[in-house]
């Protein structure tokens, strides 16, 4: 690693990164609207504007992961579980977060507005009706069918 760090130190003179760390979003109001929070709306509302706010660094961090695997063509015949196709799938998964998070907002928001309805109460049983109980089944009469 030393090394690796020592021979890129003249190609980062030439083409300088940012040393700060990409900006995240100031959790505070995001907490405070959530301390204030009653109702299953609520917390979908602070949901929301969250993943509206990551959602554009999540992508430029996944956009630039998949660029390394594909950097010098190293991906295309690579196999699973090496450097290129880890970056692939890191570039995906820092995506996947936005995915999950909605799915887990949408079924909270249905469990609270759209819940499943109750299942049908215990069927009565014929005693209790005027109705006489059904015949017995009879088996079919004549030769079974051959084969």
């Amino acid at each position: 690693m030393r090394w690796a760090k020592r021979d890129a130190e003249a190609f980062l003179t030439k083409h300088p990164l940012p040393r700060e760390p990409i900006p995240a979003p100031d959790p505070a109001p995001y907490l405070a609207a959530l301390a204030a929070a009653t109702t299953t709306a609520h917390a979908s509302a602070i949901t929301q504007h969250l993943l509206d706010a990551a959602q554009p660094a999540l992508h430029a961090v996944s956009d630039i992961l998949a660029a390394i695997a594909r950097w010098d063509d190293r991906h295309r015949n690579a196999e699973p579980g090496t450097p290129p196709k880890m970056l692939m799938e890191a570039a995906s998964r820092s995506l996947s977060v936005l995915g999950l998070a909605d799915a887990a907002d949408l079924a909270l928001l249905r469990a609270e507005y759209d819940p499943a309805p109750p299942p049908p109460p215990p069927a009565k049983k014929r005693a209790a009706s005027n109705l006489p109980p059904a015949p017995p089944s009879t088996p079919p009469a004549g030769p079974a069918p051959g084969r």
